[in-house]
């Protein structure tokens, strides 16, 4: 029997002693419930980049200015009917829609329609130091800080009630796909005078007021969020009464109650080959612009030697852990960047598996009798990552062969985590990275850039000048093939330094009943449940 078959014969004995279903099937006869792998951080994508959080809250609660057709994933209408780009690319004007409605919950009832000031409150929140809810709480806006968005903008001009300007310090061809992005939410400048006058600051991204397709009813931290359609979405009306994110970190818990009907979703499955095999249960899977790798603290001896870097690169076999890590249902990174990119670059190298050049190296550095080490595990399941703490074993087998001890860090709870890596607590961690659209620049700004160090995703705090300024020339051309040839030249740079070790670009699983029709799951950014429907 595989772990796979032992896992179900396990869950369905459990069921088969003890298990009562009964409240959980009267409601999800009029509810979606989903089993997520955790609780969201903030409920205000502006101010998060977890993915937890992200499929929590961007879709269902918010729109943004721009949004992606799923089909090609070319920038389309959203909040913003129309738009207008300069020849110098410096100036962008937005014609709003009208008539869009703002939620009204229990703590809010709003007066007017979406208009101009609130994308003027959404973003000045961001670029304004001094705005009275821009360091709210403490938030920090990592995203944003990533793409380097304040010294890109450098205002956001009213022109009328319904029509925004743009205006950049200089051209940047990603910033359209920033604007469309999960985290480009619009939140209502009404509610927030309202919260200034009572000051509630904090409650802006906590009790959250949007435009989109569901209103927040109810949460309980670590338990569930119960979301009600928004009645006045401006869009086409959701169908289903009410959406339940039920809290269920445990993977082998949340298989159960999809097995049981206690939920109608579940992320980030187990035993996908076994689900399979139920009539009743559908695996969705999607090829995700994603990067799984094993990042070293570049601040830190002696991962500040570059030569040790590379040693562990050639020391650690990734074929090995495709294949036992993902089942070989992924594939084998060769740099950040995954082959569905315009921007991959065929040509590049590949990082090959030799433990006899990892000990010529480790001497070159100065560590013949190699060194102890940490590895920081993360967590939670990611498509990315879905089991580090497993990962974490094999290269700690793999570094032991070359005289390096490795020492795994696991166990905290996941934004405890991100926090303490984002501080630099870390020797080397495994994480990684989901698209947040598909320009080439997402993966490789957030990840690696000097602005992202330190305050964004890039935890080796590696800082490469010529990398960046590669990666500025690059968003300053609106043509392909010169971007291409400056990714590839940051390509080079990144395979020379290896700040990190890219190991894997894998697919994203998700299984639901065959009740529930219609796509959650995209190649980037979080899921959407406002076309599901529930037989």
């Amino acid at each position: 029997m595989n772990k796979g078959q032992l896992i179900l014969s396990l869950i369905v004995t459990v069921l088969l002693v003890s298990c009562d279903s009964g409240n959980s099937t009267s409601l999800s006869a009029k509810s979606i419930i989903y089993c997520s792998e955790g609780s969201p951080a903030s409920f205000n994508p502006q101010t998060i980049t977890s993915g937890t959080s992200i499929d929590a809250t961007s879709n269902q609660l918010y729109d943004r200015l721009l949004s992606f057709n799923p089909g090609d994933n070319d920038i389309k209408p959203a909040l913003a009917k129309s738009w207008h780009v300069t020849r110098d690319g410096k100036m962008i004007t937005f014609y709003l829609r009208k008539n869009v409605e703002f939620h009204q919950t229990e703590y809010f009832t709003p007066t007017r329609t979406f208009n101009a000031d609130d994308v003027l409150f959404s973003f000045n929140r961001i670029l304004d130091q001094n705005h009275e809810f821009n360091s709210v709480a403490g938030v920090q806006y990592p995203f944003f800080q990533s793409v380097n968005f304040s010294s890109l903008v450098y205002e956001v001009e009213k022109i009328n009630e319904y029509t925004v300007r743009f205006k950049l310090n200089h051209s940047d061809s990603s910033f359209l796909s920033n604007l469309a992005s999960d985290y480009s939410v619009i939140i209502s400048a009404e509610y927030g005078k309202q919260l200034s006058q009572i000051n509630l600051h904090h409650n802006i991204d906590l009790l959250p007021i949007g435009t989109g397709p569901f209103k927040l009813k109810e949460y309980r931290a670590g338990s569930f969020i119960r979301y009600y359609p928004h009645e006045n979405y401006w869009r086409e009306k959701v169908k289903i009464e009410q959406l339940i994110f039920d809290i269920t970190p445990s993977n082998t818990s949340r298989l159960t109650k999809l097995l049981t009907g206690a939920c109608d979703v579940i992320a980030y499955p187990i035993a996908t080959e076994q689900i399979q095999k139920y009539s009743n249960l559908t695996l969705d899977a999607v090829t995700s612009l994603n990067v799984g790798y094993l990042g070293f603290n570049t601040q830190k001896p002696p991962f500040d030697n570059k030569l040790v870097r590379k040693a562990i690169a050639f020391a650690i076999n990734k074929k090995a852990i495709i294949e036992t890590i993902y089942a070989g249902k992924a594939d084998m990174a060769k740099s950040i960047l995954p082959k569905s990119s315009w921007a991959y670059d065929d040509s590049a190298s590949e990082q090959v598996y030799s433990v006899e050049t990892a000990r010529i190296l480790l001497h070159e550095a100065g560590y013949p009798n190699g060194f102890t080490m940490n590895i920081w595990a993360m967590p939670v399941q990611r498509a990315y990552n879905p089991d580090a703490l497993t990962m974490a074993k094999l290269i700690q087998a793999d570094l032991q062969k070359i005289g390096i001890t490795v020492k795994i860090i696991s166990g905290y709870e996941w934004e405890v985590f991100l926090n303490m890596v984002r501080l630099g607590e870390h020797q080397s961690v495994l994480l990684g990275w989901s698209a947040d659209h598909p320009d080439p620049d997402n993966f490789l700004t957030p990840i690696l850039s000097c602005d992202s160090a330190g305050k964004g995703s890039n935890n080796t705090q590696w800082c490469n000048k010529d990398f960046d300024q590669l990666l500025k020339d690059a968003l300053q051309t609106a043509n392909i093939n010169q971007r291409k040839k400056y990714y590839a030249q940051a390509l080079a740079i990144v395979a020379e330094e290896v700040p990190l070790l890219p190991i894997a670009h894998s697919k994203r699983y998700q299984a639901r009943s065959t009740d529930v029709k219609g796509k959650l799951l995209n190649a980037f950014g979080g899921i959407d449940f406002r076309k599901v429907s529930k037989n």
